[in-house]
């Protein structure tokens, strides 16, 4: 999750690796109020934002419109993982999270800092907005 959002593979090891270091110094912090998975991966996404160089914050802003028009050897892996990076980087987020990372909404929610229905209303609208990007590729 923190490649997606810094958009560099070294830079998200580092962002990962300060982000256990912020959670062992923030230890006490932790309420158990929501999951602790939720509360690593807030952390996670903050520190990678914070990491982010501000070019990157401005093209994220706007994100990409287009549909990807090919993929190595028309891989749908590569059409999918091309698909997925046109996505507002909200959206991003909470299909990563509820995805791959396998957390509730409410968990979502707690990790990006956003209400539950705003974590279905994303979902909702990242599932659609892939439909039809890779419908597009198959045309």
């Amino acid at each position: 999750m923190a490649a997606a959002i810094v958009d560099d593979r070294e830079t998200a090891c580092d962002a990962v690796q300060e982000a256990f270091v912020r959670a062992v110094r923030l230890r006490r912090s932790y309420t158990r109020r929501g999951s602790l998975d939720a509360w690593l991966w807030r952390i996670v996404v903050n520190t990678a934002r914070d990491m982010r160089p501000p070019a990157l914050e401005r093209i994220n802003e706007r994100a990409e419109t287009t549909a990807p028009t090919h993929a190595d050897g028309d891989d749908r892996r590569s059409l999918v993982q091309a698909a997925v990076q046109q996505l507002p980087e909200r959206q991003r987020l909470v299909l990563f999270l509820r995805h791959y990372a396998d957390l509730d909404y409410g968990s979502i929610a707690v990790a990006l800092a956003i209400s539950d229905g705003t974590v279905a209303a994303t979902l909702h609208a990242a599932h659609s907005r892939l439909r039809q990007l890779l419908s597009e590729v198959r045309r």
